[in-house]
């Protein structure tokens, strides 16, 4: 429950995010007879991301066996570096993305009412898709424990009406979010959550028998501390814990907790404008 909360709360605010921001500069500039246009490409957006998703969950209930492994650790991979993708180039484009959206309603408004919904729909899109992914990602790692399905389902709900609520707040003024930080914090907890996406992609994929090596079983606590239920089921939502991992599901996600981690943990490097050239 907490892992899908945590992904549809960070996804939800940068959809809703992203709603405001436009809904806010058409009012400034007046044009709020074209905030419909917002709403139509937001909406049509959703219906084809919540349309993707059923298509990622029916077709993994059309494979059996191997694969229906091999499928399920592809696309939890594809949802990591996915994901991956998204927390980095947020932490680089979070102080800049009101500016760069107001200049696309500019050119939006001035290209036609279609172009206004299509920024919103492709940008939703984004966001709705990528949660699909994960969700799908997350329901498969965490289905033995913490509430199984259901319980990610209800994550996810709680995650999307928080991030709806705040939003409409955002847009009204009855708060102020310091974006920068939101996505930071928030990032730093989905690498965690992403690491254990990526175990279970590698132990899917060594069920398929993609990666027949360092199979064994790097420690076996299940009768200590078991991934089906209690604080086990809770750490396996939120960080991907398995009880009985092999060597290279540990492996995996130590080496990507690392990895990103110290990439993230840099200090964000401004990007120079661009210097108009000159003629001497």
């Amino acid at each position: 429950m907490g892992a899908a909360f945590l992904i549809t709360l960070r996804e939800g605010i940068e959809a809703a995010l992203v709603i405001s921001i436009l809904l806010a500069y058409l009012r400034q500039l007046g044009r709020t007879d074209r905030s419909h246009l917002v709403w139509w490409g937001t909406g049509v957006a959703v219906a084809v991301s919540l349309g993707v998703g059923a298509i990622i969950f029916a077709a993994a209930g059309g494979f059996e066996g191997r694969a229906e492994e091999a499928f399920e650790g592809l696309v939890s991979l594809f949802a990591v570096v996915v994901l991956t993708w998204m927390i980095f180039w947020m932490r680089r484009q979070a102080a800049r993305i009101r500016s760069e959206l107001q200049e696309k309603v500019d050119s939006a408004l001035v290209a036609g009412g279609f172009a206004l919904a299509s920024l919103a729909f492709f940008v939703v899109l984004r966001e709705g898709v990528e949660t699909a992914l994960f969700m799908f990602s997350t329901v498969k790692a965490t289905a033995g424990g913490a509430g199984g399905t259901w319980g990610q389902v209800a994550g996810a709900l709680l995650g999307l009406g928080t991030a709806v609520v705040l939003g409409y707040l955002l847009y009204r003024g009855g708060v102020r979010l310091n974006i920068r930080t939101f996505f930071r914090v928030t990032g730093g907890l989905i690498l965690v959550v992403a690491a254990g996406l990526f175990a279970f992609s590698v132990h899917e994929l060594q069920e398929a028998g993609f990666l027949p090596f360092l199979e064994q079983h790097a420690f076996d606590i299940k009768a200590t501390l078991s991934d089906e239920g209690g604080l086990g089921a809770i750490l396996r939502a939120l960080i991907g814990y398995n009880d009985n991992p092999s060597v290279l599901e540990l492996l995996s996600w130590v080496a990507y907790v690392l990895v990103t981690g110290v990439y993230y943990l840099r200090p964000v490097v401004p990007r120079r404008a661009a210097v108009p050239a000159t003629t001497p």
